[in-house]
């Protein structure tokens, strides 16, 4: 920053301009005596204070700051300071262009036509200003009698003229003008779809900072389609053709840099905004699509008719979408055909189902489509796929491979070519493979960015530049200080004139400060880990030689266990797909974890006689795999696999199955190509079974990945909704609204200081954590309130919106839960039953302050701090049977009654309710766990018995030790861990490991 003060003092001094290019949204606080103008006069004369000097200020001193944010939020300070301008290209201005390059090229004749008329009706305008001010400059000037001065009457005479025929030239040119606006006009549909499409493109750095697109570098794929696109006589034909090309060849193009989970939506994305614009998208349905149905009060809302099998979430979704104006009835029609209806609903394939009644003919494909919304988001995907074939084409839903020679060949010495990486996935294999075939294996450079690698990686990039060597330099953004040193190098690239064979390839796993003007100038690609068992197997045995295979003395035990090694490998990669009922933390396995297991396997069935299988269990599943593993109950999920894949049966027995279905077993003994073969017969997409999973669990992640669409999407929506569009509320008006509604559903707060006094004489350890639940709640429903207030008057325009009432103001908008209301507790419920649900949890601390006795069910989820009311429990058993806490653990017997017939507290311990089971369901007559039915997800447990015992060796036969989690998040929050206490039920008829493979485990509270 010296060198810059020092140029900055100067200017100062000297009054020059001054340019600071590419800042972020923070500007560096030297900066501020600049921005605030802080000049003092000083004798006479006007000074300024920079760091520690005292500087001569020069009036005609100018300071211009750009950015290559496309969309930065400067703080209200900063604005008030500076002058913003955006510079950024608007829709509008960008179709002009594009629509001057379309005609440049499909008839240039025009496009010369009308620069040259441009030129000449400015000039023309020009000479009759110069005219005009020349006879006012006259007159001005003028003494005595007009008549008399001759200069004077001359200069009118000849103007006359002039300007008449200055005039008429005018009037031919705009007729002219006027014509060849309208030849150009037709080719305006193209430029009109290339700058919607540029502007989806731009839009994809809001999902990850990664995703950023030049125009530069768009105009020239524009220009490639003009040239590539099928020609026509027929200039409608030819537009038609020009459009359906560029579009393909954006998605082609763009596809590349997404990471898999995003392709679909970009599509999507592409679609929505193509339909869009041609005004054939209903933007209250499809606001509905992304948001679905905000019920804040159920009290006015007619009953749900189906309640055996249609959740209240569902109902909220249907009695919101009858108030769209094409599905007024559809409440009722449950009423009158719930039969058909619940057969639609139990459809495996909904989508395509007939749907009851009129609706089968009255619903369009987006209607459809928010029916399927509402009542099964798990089949959101495929509508959409659906939806997207049916409007662009089926290509649009099939992504092109990755072919890295094409992007070498596509790319030039001075665009960078840089990996975006994802976890467990190292692309410098493929890349030296790729030299090889490119005869640059000789010249190919690689380097790991760490600290004190920036010299060496300067020096590669000079010598690559000059001799024509591939750079790779790996792990950016490990680097991250380095990048601004890179960014100049690669700036400086596009004025040298680099080696024609120099490439430099970069890799980073996505990071905001990852130069934007590299990922401009760049070509992205992202690399991810191949899906599916039979991909990640057959990727694992290419990786083995034939030596590696051979070279183990007990060669049948080692190719046996080698194959139970890939499959355990693929198993642990492929159950992230599962989310919370895969792993709760998503871990980076990599092919290193393979190698050295591979290692150890041969290492050992050498060194000993019999098979070491508990050390080789401890060292590939608890050392090797296991330093990924942070969590205990993933680390006891890894244990369980690792004893079915590697045990005397496996070797023993022909044919060893690996999981419950017939598919997966180790094969017959043979050569590597044996095995190789076998795995390429194997199922292309994995049933749930393989991995030890309910057929749920696809379920579940299908509605995950559903509602990260529609969230994902909701954040690329524009922050403004004008009332002009089909005369709805503006965002600000619909945002009031929900803010009144909220507000007035608020609880008051419990009476903290009255409370404390009723319970002052008893000091019981329950009555302590009341207090502090109170004090809790009572602090919430404050900032609630203040928040609300605050951004009312926010809108209003009675105080400055802050960036954190920006926040408030967008989440309810989108019906979500401002951050700044979770940390009381976490959530993940959207904002009408997050309400809901607070305003019940408070009524129980309010009518227990009141009563000053606990209730006899304690609603556990309703702590916000669970594990202190369980400690109390403990305390006061300890206290009652005077033991010591530490000698005290739990039981846990399910009741068998209803919740009606327990009207007194247990005579030890607590009863509590409201926990639901995930991953499995429960049997009430023989108070086990069962098998989930088809479609239910979660399945409320019975109200259990907490009863505090003294520790004693418990036998854990025949029960399994479910983990209970605040909310969904299993892994919990940052600084906030969701597991609340491990919980023994019976098992039922399968053993713990089955329901530990299939992720069960309680949750005190739901998304919903």
């Amino acid at each position: 920053m010296t060198d810059f003060m020092r140029t900055l003092e100067q200017a100062v001094q000297f009054g020059f301009p001054v340019l600071l290019q590419n800042v972020q949204e923070e500007l560096d606080p030297s900066l501020a005596p600049i921005l605030n103008k802080s000049v003092t006069k000083v004798g006479g004369q006007l000074q300024i204070r920079l760091g520690d000097k005292d500087i001569v200020y020069n009036p005609e001193f100018r300071f211009y700051i750009t950015t290559k944010l496309s969309n930065p939020h400067y703080t209200p300070e900063i604005s008030s300071q500076a002058t913003i301008v955006n510079f950024a290209v608007k829709e509008q201005g960008l179709e002009a262009q594009l629509l001057g390059s379309v005609v440049r090229k499909e008839r240039p004749e025009l496009e010369e036509q009308k620069q040259s008329l441009v030129l000449n009706i400015a000039a023309g305008k020009r000479k009759l200003q110069e005219l005009e001010d020349e006879i006012l400059r006259l007159l001005n000037e003028a003494t005595g009698s007009l008549l008399d001065d001759v200069q004077l009457l001359n200069t009118l005479q000849t103007s006359k003229v002039t300007a008449t025929e200055v005039s008429e030239q005018l009037e031919s040119s705009e007729e002219t003008e006027e014509k060849i606006d309208t030849a150009r006009e037709a080719y305006r549909p193209c430029a009109q779809r290339a700058s919607l499409l540029f502007f989806v493109l731009n839009d994809l750095g809001r999902i990850d900072p990664m995703y950023q697109f030049s125009l530069d570098s768009y105009t020239d794929l524009f220009h490639l389609s003009i040239d590539k696109s099928k020609r026509s006589a027929n200039v409608e034909e030819r537009i038609a053709n020009l459009n359906d090309w560029h579009t393909y060849a954006v998605y082609r193009y763009t596809c590349r840099a997404l990471f898999e989970r995003h392709k679909l939506l970009f599509s999507f994305q592409m679609c929505a905004k193509i339909l869009e614009v041609a005004g054939k998208l209903n933007m209250d349905e499809y606001n509905f699509f992304l948001r679905g149905g905000v019920v804040l009060d159920r009290e006015e809302q007619m009953d749900n008719p189906c309640s055996a099998w249609l959740s209240d979430t569902n109902w909220d979704n249907i009695t919101e979408l009858d108030k769209l104006a094409n599905f007024h009835g559809i409440m009722n029609s449950f009423e009158q055909y719930p039969r058909d209806w619940h057969q639609w609903y139990t459809s495996p394939e909904p989508e395509s189902a007939c749907l009851p009644g009129e609706w089968e003919n009255s619903c369009s494909e987006i209607q459809r489509m928010l029916i399927v919304r509402s009542l099964r988001q798990d089949r959101v995907a495929f509508c959409v796929t659906s939806f997207i074939i049916n409007n662009l084409g089926s290509k649009f839903t099939e992504p092109p491979v990755l072919d890295m020679r094409a992007v070498v060949e596509d790319s030039l010495p001075r665009s960078p070519l840089v990996f975006v990486l994802s976890p467990g996935v190292d692309p410098t294999g493929a890349l030296l493979q790729l030299a090889e075939q490119c005869g640059m294996a000789q010249n190919f450079h690689a380097l790991s960015l760490g600290q004190g690698q920036a010299p060496i990686a300067t020096r590669m990039i000079k010598e690559g530049v000059k001799d024509g060597h591939w750079v790779f330099l790996a792990n950016c953004h490990l680097s991250l200080s380095w990048m601004p040193q890179l960014d100049k190098l690669v700036e400086q690239l596009q004025i040298e004139d680099p080696h024609p064979n120099f490439r430099l390839w970069l890799s980073s796993s996505p990071h905001p400060d990852f130069p934007i003007s590299i990922l401009q100038a760049s070509i992205k690609m992202t690399t991810e880990p191949p899906k599916g068992l039979r991909a990640n197997m057959t990727r694992l045995y290419q990786l083995i030689t034939e030596q590696q295979f051979s070279h183990c003395a007990k060669s049948s035990s080692y190719r046996r266990l080698l194959f139970s090694l890939c499959f355990f490998h693929s198993v642990l990669l492929e159950r992230r797909k599962f989310l919370q009922l895969g792993w709760n933390i998503v871990y980076g396995f990599n092919d290193s974890d393979f190698e050295v297991s591979e290692n150890l396997l041969s290492l050992y069935l050498d060194e000993y006689e019999e098979t070491p299988w508990e050390a080789l269990k401890y060292l590939i599943a608890g050392v090797n795999y296991g330093g990924h593993v942070t969590d205990d109950w993933d680390r006891r999920l890894l244990s369980t696999y690792i004893n079915d894949y590697f045990s005397e049966p496996a070797l023993t027995n022909q044919f060893y199955r690996l999981s419950s279905l017939d598919t997966y077993y180790i094969p017959r003994d043979g050569p590597l190509a044996s095995y190789k073969e076998f795995i390429s017969l194997l199922p292309a997409a994995d049933h749930p079974e393989a991995f030890g999973q309910h057929p749920n669990a696809d379920i579940a992640s299908q509605i995950t990945e559903a509602r990260t669409l529609f969230d994902t999407l909701l954040s690329l929506q524009p922050q403004i909704t004008p009332s002009a569009q089909g005369g709805g509320q503006t965002r600000e008006e619909k945002v009031l609204d929900l803010l009144s509604d909220v507000r007035e559903k608020i609880p008051p707060e419990i009476d903290y200081e009255g409370t404390c006094k009723v319970l002052s004489g008893d000091p019981n350890p329950l009555n302590v954590v009341l207090l502090q639940e109170i004090q809790r709640y009572n602090a919430l429903l404050d900032t609630i309130r203040t928040s609300l207030n605050d951004l009312e008057r926010g809108i209003q325009g009675l105080v400055v919106m802050s960036a954190e009432l920006e926040e408030i103001f967008t989440c309810i908008y989108d019906a979500r839960v401002p951050p700044l209301w979770e940390k009381a507790y976490p959530s993940l419920k959207p904002l009408a039953a997050w309400t809901r649900d607070l305003v019940l949890r408070v009524e129980l601390f309010s009518r227990w302050a009141k009563t000053a006795h606990p209730p006899v069910l304690f609603w556990l989820s309703a702590f916000t701090f669970p594990t202190g009311f369980l400690t109390a429990v403990l305390q006061s058993a300890a206290r009652q049977n005077n033991v010591s806490v530490d000698s005290l653990s739990w039981e846990f017997i399910v009741s068998t009654v209803d919740d009606n017939n327990l009207v007194y507290p247990p005579k030890d311990g607590v009863w509590i309710r409201g926990l639901y089971l995930e991953g499995a369901g429960w049997d009430k007559k023989n108070s086990c766990l069962i098998e989930a039915e088809p479609m239910q997800l979660v399945c409320p447990l019975p109200t259990v018995h907490f009863r505090p015992t003294e520790s004693r060796k418990k036998s854990s036969k025949g029960l399994y030790s479910c983990p209970c989690y605040y909310y969904p998040v299993r892994a919990g929050s940052s600084g906030r861990a969701s597991f609340v206490i491990g919980v023994d039920l019976r098992c039922g008829a399968a053993p713990a490991e089955h329901w530990i493979k299939r992720g069960t485990a309680l949750l005190m509270s739901l998304d919903s």
